[in-house]
């Protein structure tokens, strides 16, 4: 087992066709299919179930992919902790959505004006999908949002792993229909639905521990926070979003705010590994913060 046959691997697990591989690697593709036939002999198993050309990865492939992920990142920090001095020609961000509309835009643009020759690559996901990312090593750095001490959640366990550090605090708004009258408590709320981002948004976890003492508001999930405020426009449902991106959002419609809390955004990475181009980027966010929450 090599680098190569690792990359070859993930490279045909990302594009489902050994002829796509191929092309993106700059290999023959007799080449690729003789690397994955090699690995699938020496590791005893398939990796990947065959229909036409076609390539799905099986149950095996699929717990071998996060292997295999790591053990690239892995050899790439060996690769970097022997030559210090070198800047990687790649660095791999996290964020969660709703930073990356209202924080990232003047960080990156100071960051590549700053270090053209380090292509940033970003990876959009909740915080909890983000935190995993990380300790997989499959990204170097992140970007979410830290679940209240008050909250009782496992994944604040994953945190233990990581280098953490605070640098943006957002303020979380619950949103209400124009004609709900304000609200002070949960006990006000007059609608049975509040519209979130997905299960892993921390966003969601604060505002259902808010909304659980009154026992009949259930969530719905939705795909963004458009489409939370358009769920909030037809009048019957609530919904929740950082200050930061409501402001930006500009929404032609009338509706009410309620300020529920404040939440801290962290920037994460692996314990002991913050590279001098995570270290670069962790001070364009201190230059660049963005908007405030209020």
């Amino acid at each position: 087992m090599d680098f190569t046959s690792l990359e070859i691997f993930l490279a045909v697990a990302e594009h489902a066709s050994v002829t796509r591989a191929a092309t993106a690697a700059g290999r023959a593709p007799s080449n690729v299919t003789n690397r994955v036939r090699a690995l699938e002999e020496e590791l005893g198993v398939e990796l990947f179930s065959r229909q036409g050309k076609k390539m799905t990865l099986t149950r095996d492939g699929r717990t071998f992919r996060s292997y295999a992920s790591r053990l690239l990142a892995l050899g790439k920090e060996a690769r970097d902790a022997l030559k210090p001095s070198a800047m990687p020609n790649m660095l791999r961000v996290g964020s969660m959505e709703s930073t990356a509309a209202t924080r990232l835009p003047l960080v990156l643009q100071a960051f590549n004006l700053a270090h053209p020759d380090i292509a940033v690559r970003l990876t959009m996901g909740s915080s909890e999908e983000l935190t995993r990312a990380v300790l997989a090593e499959e990204i170097d750095c992140a970007l979410i949002a830290r679940m209240p001490a008050d909250i009782v959640d496992a994944r604040s366990e994953m945190l233990d792993d990581l280098d953490a550090e605070p640098i943006y605090e957002e303020e979380v708004l619950i949103v209400l229909p124009a004609s709900h009258p304000p609200i002070t408590t949960v006990a006000d709320v007059r609608v049975t639905s509040l519209a979130a981002l997905e299960p892993g948004c921390t966003y969601r976890r604060v505002a259902e521990t808010w909304t659980r003492p009154a026992g009949s508001i259930r969530t719905t999930e939705v795909s963004s926070y458009h489409a939370i405020l358009a769920s909030v426009a037809a009048g019957d449902a609530i919904g929740v979003m950082p200050r930061s991106v409501f402001d930006l959002m500009d929404w032609p419609g009338a509706v009410r705010i309620h300020p529920l809390r404040a939440v801290q955004t962290l920037l994460v990475c692996r314990k002991g590994s913050r590279s001098p181009a995570v270290e670069i980027l962790h001070q364009a966010m201190l230059a660049n913060p963005g908007p405030s929450a209020r």
